[in-house]
């Protein structure tokens, strides 16, 4: 019988920031925790497998490396235009 994949999630930051920052990383249970935390608080939850690759490679609180912005960029506008909100 095969393993079933881990799930990791990560978590980022970029209100106050002048770029994103990696806020949380996590696979397995630690992952969804950072889900459940991010449902509760009505956050925006992005599936992009190939992203989260990416982004896991960061420490915590390392900002977004600028040749991930445009992936990053889209996401967080998104995250924005679904709560009627635009960034200062």
């Amino acid at each position: 019988m095969k393993n079933k994949p881990t799930k990791t999630a990560i978590a980022i930051e970029y209100g106050l920031n002048p770029v994103p920052i990696l806020t949380a990383r996590g696979d397995g249970e630690a992952a969804a925790a950072i889900i459940a935390e991010a449902e509760k608080q009505d956050i925006y939850i992005a599936e992009d497998p190939y992203l989260v690759s990416l982004l896991s490679e960061l420490e915590l609180n390392d900002e977004i490396p600028e040749d991930l912005f445009v992936a990053v960029a889209t996401i967080l506008s998104w995250a924005y235009w679904l709560r009627g909100i635009e960034p200062d």
